[in-house]
């Protein structure tokens, strides 16, 4: 699992699996989810991320992680 911010555009991409989506459905006003051909989610899509979550913090709970990087 990825996470993209894009100061740009104010977006923030959670990458949930590699590869690109197939589609794209808006699940609420600002939150995209995309889609592989299969239907399984490839990610999530938020607009306005900073106006609406913290970005300057992030939390894990119980993951079994086998690595972490910050850059």
């Amino acid at each position: 699992m990825k996470l993209h911010y894009y100061p740009e555009t104010d977006s923030l991409y959670i990458e949930l699996r590699p590869g690109a989506g197939a589609t794209t459905h808006e699940v609420s006003d600002g939150l995209n989810v995309d889609l592989d051909a299969d239907g399984k989610v490839v990610g999530f899509d938020i607009d306005q991320a900073s106006q609406q979550l913290d970005l300057g913090a992030l939390e894990a709970e119980a993951l079994p992680l086998r690595s972490l990087r910050a850059e």
